[in-house]
């Protein structure tokens, strides 16, 4: 059924794909920019604003929550529609979400290259911007769950669980780890101190991952991997496991950042047992997604679209797997503060959400414009993208394994008198080479969404390429049976 013929409110869905290609484009080209500094510093060019301390935050806040923030926007608002067979609930209030958001994302590529800063991670935006934040948030719930509320259907469909997840987490993270006591407009002082400040921000760091990043994107895996296999999901009785079972344990594992710190061992430790804990409901999820191809396992050899997310839910057990390992407080030891930190966060940023994401846009946009779903101007493209992607991401985080053992093993190594065998300047000159090859991969990546970029304009413009397409995935009907998504 056509958008018209539905009642349902497709402008900001639309408006929100395609800001997540642009931001994507913007966030990823920063991280370029500061893997390329790493590898030849002079590339900052004595410019503070370009220097590696300004630009980190502005790339990690655009690829989260520009790039990724708009992608869960689009998949939400347009899931709960198609869900709940109802328009969302105020399309005034979900247009007032996306400007909101936007002005957001804009004040933090002004303040952060300026220094304005609180230093907090993930959460470095100073308080007029975290009060915006806040009044775009409440907004957002209220146009998803009231959407919910005047739902046609009975049953309340799994991926609107996680969204709803993403949304009240979320929330409650950032307005607890954000309490400050501004001194002026562009400087505010976190009413946590010492070791309760580092508690609370990681409390909040590491479930801006559990809730922003996971939850939300689950929301997008069960919702989408669903539609384009054509399959229902594979157990949906495991999907109410996995999503209680996450929710419950996730918040206890922000501890396992603070090893070998002064938070209280106990504190520490208690955070490594639940990192280790959630192994289960996260092998559960992936488990649960990539199985839902069963009997559509050949639609891999044909749809670029499936791969995406497919290989986007493997890297997701990839990373669901490293982090636990990575929070026993003796492989922490030699992981602590290395590259291999900088390589699990990558398996997941860019295998996991960016290509869930990607896959999500390149069969959303479509029906966004008017044609059906994954129908893009170029297959050929969309595959070539993948490739590029896979690659890219590979290169990339097997080059910061590399470093990070190298740098463990380089700063704990002692000489027959107890002194330390290498300096740190020497761990340095030895990760040159994992430098470079993160560049490599990086570039790589970067090619890739330049080409879905591509792809997206001729697609806007009604254009198709000449090839062979992709064949037609069966669009599940409308329906409100458990595990069919509408």
């Amino acid at each position: 059924m056509t958008a018209e013929e539905n009642n349902y409110d497709y402008g900001v869905v639309r408006y929100f794909a395609i800001a997540t290609v642009v931001w994507g484009i913007v966030g990823m080209g920063v991280g370029l920019l500061l893997a390329a500094q790493l590898a030849w510093p002079a590339l900052n060019f004595d410019v503070p604003w370009l220097s590696f301390g300004r630009l980190r935050p502005l790339h990690t806040n655009a690829v989260i929550f520009a790039f990724g923030g708009c992608a869960l926007m689009a998949s939400a608002f347009y899931a709960v529609q198609r869900t709940c067979h109802t328009p969302l609930f105020s399309n005034g209030l979900a247009w007032f979400v996306f400007w909101g958001w936007q002005l957001v994302i804009l004040s933090a590529a002004i303040t952060l290259p300026l220094g304005i800063t609180t230093s907090k991670e993930y959460a470095e935006l100073e308080w007029p911007i975290d009060i915006l934040i806040t009044l775009v948030w409440v907004a957002f719930a209220i146009v998803f769950f009231g959407t919910i509320a005047k739902r046609k259907v009975e049953h309340i469909y799994v991926a609107n669980w996680f969204f709803g997840a993403l949304i009240i987490g979320v929330a409650i993270l950032h307005i607890f780890n954000s309490l400050a006591l501004p001194v002026s407009l562009t400087k505010s002082y976190s009413v946590y101190s010492g070791s309760i400040d580092a508690m609370v921000q990681w409390w909040y760091g590491h479930n801006a991952v559990g809730f922003f990043l996971t939850a939300g994107f689950l929301g997008i895996m069960y919702y989408f991997v669903p539609k384009q296999a054509g399959r229902p999901v594979y157990s949906y009785r495991l999907s109410i496991v996995h999503f209680w079972a996450l929710i419950a344990i996730y918040v206890w594992a922000g501890p396992h950042h603070l090893h070998y710190t002064s938070l209280p061992d106990w504190a520490q430790s208690l955070g490594m047992v639940m990192s280790l804990v959630l192994l289960a409901p996260s092998w559960g999820g992936m488990i649960n997604g990539i199985m839902t191809l069963s009997g559509a396992w050949d639609k891999l050899r044909t749809d670029p679209i499936i791969k995406f997310l497919i290989v986007s839910i493997s890297f997701y057990g990839m990373s669901t797997f490293e982090g636990p390992m990575m929070s026993i407080k003796t492989i922490n030891a030699l992981s602590h503060n290395t590259d291999w930190t900088i390589g699990h966060v990558h398996s997941g940023a860019l295998g996991w959400v960016a290509m869930v994401s990607m896959g999500a846009m390149y069969h959303l946009i479509p029906l966004m414009f008017g044609r059906k779903a994954g129908e893009m101007y170029s297959v050929k493209l969309i595959n070539l993208h993948f490739w590029l992607s896979t690659l890219g991401t590979v290169i990339y985080i097997a080059s910061m394994w590399v470093n990070g053992l190298l740098q463990g093993l380089m700063w704990r190594a002692t000489s027959i008198d107890g002194t330390l065998t290498y300096s740190f300047a020497e761990a340095v000159e030895a990760s040159y080479p994992g430098y470079y090859a993160r560049f490599v991969g990086g570039a790589i990546f970067f090619v890739g969404i330049c080409i879905m970029a591509y792809n997206v304009y001729m697609t806007t413009q009604g254009k198709t390429r000449e090839e062979p397409a992709a064949p037609a995935t069966p669009m599940l009907e409308p329906s409100s049976q458990q595990g069919v998504p509408a």
